[in-house]
């Protein structure tokens, strides 16, 4: 648990030194997913939501998840672009490689997506 709150502080600390003429976007991105950090976890822990293999939030289960999981990709997407202009890559590698970290941090019985395109619990 520990790992995965380090690894989403470091995400969204790191959207703070992107592209400094995206602040003001960036800064309420990053508000946006403190916000919804909670909410995500507890989705997270009911199987309702796993990480797919590009970085982002897939509904497993039905419920009432499609909002924020809706929510918290688009700002996932803007964050992504944003790194990747800076890194001159692309938001979908840069996705990728989140997906891949998040995967490690995931908390056990955490649902996530390996490259493969299996689901699986860790």
């Amino acid at each position: 648990m520990k790992k995965f709150v380090y690894c989403i502080v470091f995400f969204i600390l790191t959207i703070g030194s992107v592209v400094p003429v995206r602040a003001e976007d960036l800064g309420s991105v990053k508000a946006r997913m403190e916000q919804r950090l909670a909410q995500v976890r507890t989705l997270k822990a009911q199987g309702a939501v796993g990480e797919n293999s590009r970085g982002f939030l897939e509904v497993r289960r039905g419920g009432d998840a499609g909002s924020v999981v809706a929510a918290e990709n688009a700002d996932r997407e803007v964050v992504y672009e944003a790194l990747a202009k800076r890194a001159g890559t692309s938001a979908e590698q840069v996705g990728k490689a989140r997906a891949r970290k998040l995967a490690q941090v995931a908390n056990p019985g955490d649902l996530i997506q390996d490259e493969g395109g299996q689901w699986v619990k860790k």
